[in-house]
């Protein structure tokens, strides 16, 4: 049974990818004076509440920035909890994506990561590869100005000419290439950056921020960004006007 916020929403207007910057978790420990860790582990809690509740809302792709790039700096300790927490939740969510229709996809600089847990992310994928009600993207050891340099180094040494090198050609080359552009990012914590998250395919996305720390978002703050986005007009670099007439025709 639909709550009063979801009876809202306008179901013929839902953004098809929604990806998320999951800020917040060390600063919801600090309030609690709890370690990080706690913080990481509730967090999980939260990655698990919004996925099923975007596969309920009807959304068809959910990208989630679990581990980037640059957090291999963090301390020794935190990123090895990290590590852990992520294999777990592969090993543990495996049987429930498949059952929920779930694919499960990764993106990133996967050769980074520990082989222990790489393996079990292979292994997860494979189990999924026939799912087809959603698309999940977990971006793991990822950076956006990493993308854009691996995709060069891809086009470099590919037959590709100068001549047909063009946007839509260049995207092919991004790890995300298999994925629809994004509609809607959100970013927990209230923090105004993108932090190096997919910095190509961000272009026309429309950006929602909410000081709401990630451990504490939950399915109604995914479906109050799903309204804010609902209330935009998206131009693409139109006016209002030629959106219009676009609708009519």
């Amino acid at each position: 049974m639909k709550g009063k916020l979801e009876s809202l929403l306008n179901n013929n207007n839902l953004p098809r990818h929604i990806v998320i910057i999951m800020d917040g978790n060390g600063r919801w420990a600090r309030r609690k004076e709890l370690d990080r860790i706690s913080g990481h582990r509730e967090g999980m809690r939260s990655v698990k509440s919004v996925v099923k509740a975007a596969k309920e809302l009807g959304i068809k792709a959910v990208t989630l920035y679990a581990f980037s790039a640059q957090n291999w700096r963090r301390p020794k300790d935190e990123v090895d909890a990290l590590m852990e927490l992520l294999k777990q939740y592969l090993i543990k969510e495996a049987n429930t994506l498949v059952e929920k229709g779930i694919k499960l996809n990764a993106i990133g600089r996967l050769w980074e990561l520990p082989p222990d847990v790489y393996q079990v992310l292979i292994e997860t994928t494979e189990k999924t590869v026939d799912c087809r009600e959603m698309t999940l993207t977990l971006a793991l050891s990822y950076g956006g100005r990493e993308e854009i340099v691996d995709a060069i180094k891809k086009i470099i040494s590919s037959d590709i000419s100068i001549e047909e090198l063009n946007e839509e050609n260049f995207s092919k080359f991004l790890y995300t290439a298999d994925l629809l552009e994004p509609d809607l990012l959100i970013r927990t914590s209230g923090e105004m950056r993108l932090s190096n998250f997919l910095l190509w395919q961000l272009a026309y996305t429309e950006i929602y921020v909410t000081k709401t720390l990630w451990p504490d978002f939950r399915k109604r703050h995914l479906i109050k960004a799903i309204l804010n986005y609902q209330n935009r007009e998206r131009r693409f670099g139109l006016t209002s006007d030629q959106i219009r007439k676009r609708k009519v025709q």
